[in-house]
């Protein structure tokens, strides 16, 4: 059963794109991350909650429109924000007796504070909690609420260990009890630690990362192999076409995340690693500089550098310094800049038809 849904959901600020229409279901039991900009996970958080309204789509929980239903809104819903407070002159406890008391809550104080492990801290002002100690405690003010779905806005951003590890626990909690999770953030590793239904959101449209466990990656390995022995051992009664794979793989923690090659914006290479930049962000690479380079050939990347490989449908400018130094200029928000060696630049003019 679908707790989000958002349809066609799309938001302009004057004559500028936040982000384009999108839609979006989350269902019970789900943990679903999308991965943006600073400004559109803002932008979202506020069309959510109210703040700003919603003049292309609509965004239902539990069938209800956030647009008509605000009052069912707010308890369905339950929404950690960065800039969220609880009273710093209360102590944990009380400030947890006050919300139990708004939200008509019957879960007990005690259990809220094992699961954010705050039971040492129960009579200690917020005031004098350290950081992480007072992230734990605004996610004990989420569990009394008890909503249908939970949004978290950057939930390990500036945080310690033990805090980070007793979001994830809490996390698999609500998806063992029916739960929808949707997280915004702007950063793909925190994404990918919470969850491995991951989306990004862009100037183009929302998009599922295709992200696999490194042991899944070693099974289909291991299921290609012993397809090729099959096919070797009956190779007179069955010819293998050759398949073409068109996935970039790049690895961020314990997961494998796949990239269509026209997503890449351009490879470095630093320190000997190969490192993949999209959207400006960073993913290091599972292959050398030699092998992403034959791999990405057909899709139009070229080696303009000993430690560069660019996406040349990406390039927007070709910059002459002097004689021997030239740059690559990219048509991506950062501008990014590219070296081009003198002898690649010969190479990539000639490809281009110039003389």
């Amino acid at each position: 059963m679908s707790i989000l849904e958002i349809k066609d959901l799309e938001k302009h600020d004057e004559h500028t794109i936040v982000f384009p229409s999108f839609s979006l279901e989350v269902s019970e039991s789900e943990v679903v991350a999308i991965h943006t900009s600073t400004n559109a996970r803002t932008s979202l958080l506020k069309l959510f909650m109210g703040e700003i309204p919603i003049s292309n789509g609509e965004i239902l929980v539990n069938k209800k429109n956030v647009k008509l239903s605000k009052r069912d809104f707010f308890f369905e819903v339950g929404f950690f924000c960065l800039d969220d407070e609880l009273y710093e002159r209360l102590s944990v406890k009380d400030n947890y007796s006050f919300f139990q008391k708004l939200y008509g809550s019957e879960l007990s104080i005690d259990e809220v504070l094992r699961i954010v492990q705050l039971e040492t801290k129960r009579n200690v002002r917020i005031s004098k909690l350290s950081n992480s100690e007072k992230r734990r405690a605004l996610f004990g003010r989420l569990l009394i609420q008890n909503p249908a779905l939970f949004v978290f806005e950057e939930p390990d951003q500036n945080i310690d260990l033990e805090t980070k590890r007793v979001f994830l626990k809490m996390v698999r909690e609500l998806k063992q009890k029916g739960k929808a999770v949707l997280v915004l953030t702007s950063n793909m590793e925190s994404a990918l630690s919470i969850t491995d239904q991951v989306y990004r959101l862009d100037d183009i449209g929302l998009h599922a990362l295709d992200v696999r466990s490194e042991d899944e990656t070693s099974n289909e390995e291991t299921t290609g192999s012993q397809e090729e022995v099959l096919a070797q051992e009956n190779e007179e009664e069955i010819i293998i076409q050759p398949v073409r794979f068109e996935k970039i793989p790049t690895k961020v923690n314990d997961k494998i995340v796949l990239f269509d090659p026209p997503e890449i914006d351009y490879i470095e290479s630093s320190e000997g690693q190969s490192n993949i930049y999209i959207k400006g962000e960073m993913y290091p690479s599972v292959f050398t500089m030699t092998e992403l380079e034959n791999r990405l050939h057909p899709y139009g990347f070229f080696r303009c550098h000993r430690s560069y490989i660019v996406n040349l449908q990406k390039v927007r400018e070709v910059v002459t310094w002097t004689r021997n130094s030239f740059t690559l200029v990219l048509g991506d928000a950062k501008k990014s800049s590219i070296p081009l060696s003198k002898t690649k630049m010969a190479e990539l003019k000639t490809m281009l038809g110039l003389k």
